[in-house]
């Protein structure tokens, strides 16, 4: 059966770099943009310097000056750009002429077409999400349709759904943030839930 990738986004505290080091996701993101999840370059700094080698740090930004995401690229504070805002193609193109870290472009699915309105994108992957991101909510995920692009599929995700949502979409990759939380904060119950259901169960 297809196992996609996994993404636990959000973090921000040493404590969430110990939890995701033993359960091992591919990916781990963390927030630069306005959220009770941000962090600041020097704190993310800390956190990547403490994450295992193996666990790939992606930055989460909203319409953020260019120079800044690549300072954080060239700091080896991130290694992946992820673009939650209202960048265009043209910032898209600015931003790879600088830079050769792999580049996800967030859209919100609303209405069919959504997606392949992005399937030009010189963006590597898109990411998939309830309007306005961030919400722990699901969106319809018949009105994805046919698309080439590799995706990250965010949402609200959980260790319940998340198995119906992969055989119904096949992503790149599953992301998720406020449904592995216990009163706010990562909990290793539940990204070891969420991510049992994926490696062992699928």
């Amino acid at each position: 059966m297809y196992k996609p990738k996994i993404k636990i986004c959000g973090l921000s505290r040493p404590q969430d770099i110990e939890l995701v080091n033993i359960l091992s996701p591919d990916y781990i993101g963390f927030v630069f943009a306005n959220s009770r999840r941000k962090v600041v370059p020097a704190q993310a700094q800390s956190l990547s310097n403490a994450l295992s080698g193996n666990i790939i740090p992606v930055g989460v930004f909203v319409d953020e000056p260019i120079k800044n995401i690549l300072s954080l690229v060239q700091n080896k504070i991130i290694a992946i750009i992820q673009l939650h805002g209202a960048e265009t193609e043209s910032y898209i193109k600015n931003l790879k002429q600088e830079t050769n870290a792999p580049i996800i472009k967030a859209i919100s699915v609303q209405k069919a077409g959504d997606v392949q309105k992005w399937a030009n994108t010189t963006a590597d992957y898109l990411l998939l999400d309830h309007k306005g991101g961030g919400t722990g909510k699901t969106f319809d995920w018949g009105l994805i349709g046919e698309t080439t692009k590799p995706f990250f599929l965010a949402g609200g995700l959980t260790h319940e759904n998340v198995s119906d949502a992969i055989n119904k979409t096949t992503p790149y990759a599953v992301d998720v943030s406020s449904s592995v939380e216990q009163n706010g904060v990562k909990s290793l119950k539940k990204i070891q839930q969420f991510i049992r259901v994926i490696r062992d169960e699928i």
